[in-house]
């Protein structure tokens, strides 16, 4: 299984915000943000940060998808 964020950039898109906006806003290291591009792991710290900032829920920015 692997994560995907691909919900948290539409999100992004619909509320007409940059990832730099949602990284100022939420106090996210340009680092953290990179590992969001790539879909790597980050801490539930982080995922808690963007979800206050942005008021969702986890299922709001990411969801699991079967490796292939």
């Amino acid at each position: 299984m692997s994560v995907s964020y691909k919900r948290l950039w539409k999100l992004l898109i619909d509320r007409d915000m940059k990832k730099k906006d949602l990284a100022e806003k939420a106090n996210i290291s340009s680092y953290t943000m990179s590992k969001l591009n790539r879909g790597e792991n980050i801490t539930t710290d982080i995922l808690v940060k963007i979800c206050t900032t942005l008021d969702c829920t986890f299922d709001e920015i990411m969801e699991l998808q079967e490796d292939k």
